[in-house]
């Protein structure tokens, strides 16, 4: 068994709180806070104690879904990332970039939140960029 404590920060709000995420072979299975970080010092809220439930809950999607006849229909990453690239484009095309919102999310992680931000700004070409965390 391999056990391994991997340091990240707390994307659950703005604050910034260290944890250590414990991954047993491969698997994420628990949070600790990091009690060397200066934001948190070794405290977290209950949402940081418990940001890791939700990667492996038997809830999460694991295939993308496409809508068709009013209902979803699990589909494969290409026809789903085909699909909302070419709905993406047209949108801006017919209305201009800032007619498009990305709202990110506390269940993503700092780097992913990243990512989407730098995708909107650079791709698309908007700065209509947002938080749940932050409302």
């Amino acid at each position: 068994m391999e056990c391994k404590f991997v340091p990240s920060v707390c994307s659950y709000c703005g604050v910034g709180c260290g944890v250590l995420f414990k991954v047993v072979d491969g698997k994420l299975t628990g949070t600790l806070p990091l009690k060397t970080h200066p934001v948190n010092e070794g405290r977290l809220c209950v949402k940081g104690w418990n940001i890791h439930d939700f990667v492996n809950s038997y809830l999460r999607l694991k295939s993308p879904l496409i809508r068709a006849f009013g209902r979803f229909i699990k589909t494969d990453w290409e026809e789903a990332i085909k699909i909302t690239s070419d709905r993406l484009k047209d949108i801006v095309r017919q209305h201009g970039p800032d007619s498009v919102g990305v709202l990110v999310s506390a269940k993503m992680s700092n780097e992913e939140n990243y990512l989407a931000q730098k995708f909107a700004r650079a791709v698309i070409g908007t700065n209509n960029v947002d938080h749940c965390a932050r409302l």
